[in-house]
């Protein structure tokens, strides 16, 4: 079977928070089967568990944040994001503040954080939401849409009335039975202009920004000394947040995601949008592993040119 992975062991990291501009500990620790992926304010007495799912996500403004009652944890999509690349589907992560490191910006930081750990297979196998029908959501132009895939790819295409971005790659296609996550997503930093920093600031924002941690552009260029890490950067950080935002659903998806500037919001009204209709997706595991390659087995896992086996249906 393809199984539940968690970490091998504890690890963490601190860093400062992008919108609170917070110092932050992070720690990551090894959850039992089925436990899913719960967020652990301790800086509250009693601590504060916070569970994800689509439900949960409460904030979609700038980043993604879920709450459980008055706490929450926001921007957790890059964290999620790594998550989901590396293959864990059970941790406990604790933090000290209202929001996850944003570290340099990416999500490399957090997979080099996870592989330091080391991931465990478990004794369950791993459920995933295998999407059955196309789920669209729409807002004015924007629009994400979720299709049938045996695998999981994302295109996807972005638009700003910027020289720097327009004369970049604005499309990307990402099929992870033909690239590794770490290799194709996880370097991929988020960006921001000069010209909202300090309307943002006044709103409680972009407080820990800076160009350690964003790809920071003026009304012309791209302010980093050191440039874009890849000419589609910003298309490949709108995919690693379209993955972590997904991921929300604790579970990997069977699916294609195609999305025309979309953010945060719509892709978590697609994730409701797809919960609710209960035709539209299936629970499945997979019972051998062998076949099963990276093409089912997420961003995590090997290339593979074999055959995709049979998928189990569970209720």
């Amino acid at each position: 079977m393809i199984p539940q992975r968690t970490l091998a062991r504890p690890v963490q990291t601190v860093g400062v928070g992008l919108h609170s501009g917070a110092k932050v500990a992070l720690r990551l620790l090894p959850a039992p089967p089925d436990a899913g992926i719960r967020f652990v304010r301790i800086d509250h007495s009693p601590a504060v568990e916070i569970p994800i799912s689509a439900d949960a996500v409460a904030e979609t403004r700038l980043c993604t944040g879920i709450r459980r009652g008055d706490v929450g944890v926001g921007t957790i999509e890059h964290l999620l994001s790594a998550l989901a690349g590396v293959g864990v589907d059970n941790v406990t992560i604790e933090l000290d503040g209202p929001e996850v490191p944003i570290m340099d910006g990416s999500a490399a930081p957090f997979v080099l954080l996870l592989l330091e750990a080391g991931t465990v297979a478990q004794s369950v196998p791993r459920r995933f939401v295998r999407v059955k029908r196309p789920v669209v959501v729409e807002e004015g132009d924007k629009w994400a849409r979720l299709e049938p895939f045996d695998g999981f790819r994302l295109s996807f295409q972005i638009e700003f009335d910027h020289p720097a971005i327009a004369a970049s790659k604005t499309e990307a296609v990402v099929d992870f039975a033909e690239e590794s996550y770490l290799c194709a997503v996880a370097r991929a930093r988020t960006f921001g202009f000069v010209h909202e920093v300090e309307q943002l600031r006044q709103m409680g924002l972009a407080r820990g920004g800076s160009l350690e941690n964003a790809v920071v552009l003026d009304e012309f260029r791209v302010l980093n000394p050191g440039g874009l890490r890849s000419p589609d950067e910003f298309v490949r950080h709108k995919i690693l947040d379209a993955i972590g935002d997904l991921y929300v659903l604790g579970h990997p998806l069977l699916a294609h995601y195609r999305a025309y500037k979309s953010g945060h919001a719509l892709n978590n009204r697609l994730l409701r949008a797809l919960l609710a209709d209960q035709t539209a997706w299936e629970w499945v595991t997979f019972t051998d592993s062998s076949s099963a390659g990276h093409r089912v087995g997420w961003p995590h896992r090997r290339p593979s040119l074999l055959p995709i086996p049979d998928a189990v249906p569970v209720s």
